[in-house]
């Protein structure tokens, strides 16, 4: 599927050349924008790439249009690394929850209403890939951009120890959002759009317990370093990507131990 240049009627994908086992074909930057207005909203600009930055500033430009503020879905280079060149291109604002990732913006607060020029994203917290993730819900086109929360294939990482917990419930919360208001696409950090929204969260949930399942499998056989279950759970995992089966594998001991599932003597 096409990834460049892809989205819905107010987004519009441009990709930033950076494949790779964790951005999969790239960054995945968005344009938003109402129909027939000159403010956009420009969401990810990505990682400090000059040649992707300029083309983003561009592409905008041709269009007639004007950047009125970037806006990060979390922290990561790969998201954000660029933004402060970017606000410098186009003279824009960058808002995060991330203080130390704002250019001459403000904070993201759950539940936030973001207004450009007619268009409308409503900020919803999503924490557990990092815990300054956040979902925008663009209620007009009936889609959601969810930054690394949701990938277009593939699981997400999650960042830290603690993590899971609060990113099992930023799934329900999703899955609950879209079965409410029938969001009908999924706009995500990397890989394709995704448009059976219900579902990928139900697999994406589904797998999140079967993994959960497979680690205590690991524990009760006898596994009780860290190493030890990732070679029982991820078996065919590269050496490449190796030590973010571990931080899983962390973040899912975490959750075990502290729902009471977890049997003593085990790393956590």
């Amino acid at each position: 599927m096409r990834i460049d240049g892809s989205g819905t009627l107010r987004a519009g994908c441009v990709l930033c050349p950076n494949p790779g086992p964790m951005t999969l074909e790239g960054t995945n930057t968005w344009i938003l924008r109402e129909p027939g207005s000159r403010g956009v909203v420009v969401v990810d600009p990505g990682p400090h790439d000059e040649r992707h930055l300029e083309r983003v500033a561009r592409t905008v430009q041709e269009q007639g249009a004007q950047v009125l503020m970037a806006v990060l879905t979390h922290r990561h280079p790969d998201h954000s690394e660029g933004a402060r060149y970017f606000s410098e291109l186009t003279g824009a604002p960058v808002h995060a929850v991330d203080p130390e990732m704002r250019v001459g913006g403000r904070g993201l607060a759950d539940g936030e209403l973001l207004e450009a020029d007619g268009l409308r994203l409503r900020v919803l917290a999503t924490p557990g890939h990092t815990d300054d993730s956040v979902c925008l819900y663009l209620e007009a086109d009936g889609a959601i951009l969810t930054g690394d929360t949701v990938l277009g294939h593939g699981t997400t990482v999650i960042d830290g120890d603690d993590g899971l917990g609060p990113y099992m419930e930023s799934l329900y919360r999703l899955r609950d959002l879209v079965r409410e208001h029938q969001v009908r696409t999924l706009l995500p950090g990397h890989g394709p759009i995704l448009t059976t929204p219900a579902a990928v969260l139900d697999s994406y949930i589904d797998h999140r317990e079967s993994r959960l399942a497979q680690v205590l499998d690991a524990v009760n056989s006898g596994a009780v370093r860290v190493e030890e279950i990732v070679d029982r759970v991820y078996p065919d995992i590269t050496e490449q990507i190796r030590f973010a089966a571990m931080s899983s594998v962390r973040a899912q001991l975490r959750y075990l131990s502290r729902n009471g599932g977890l049997p003593d003597g085990v790393e956590a």
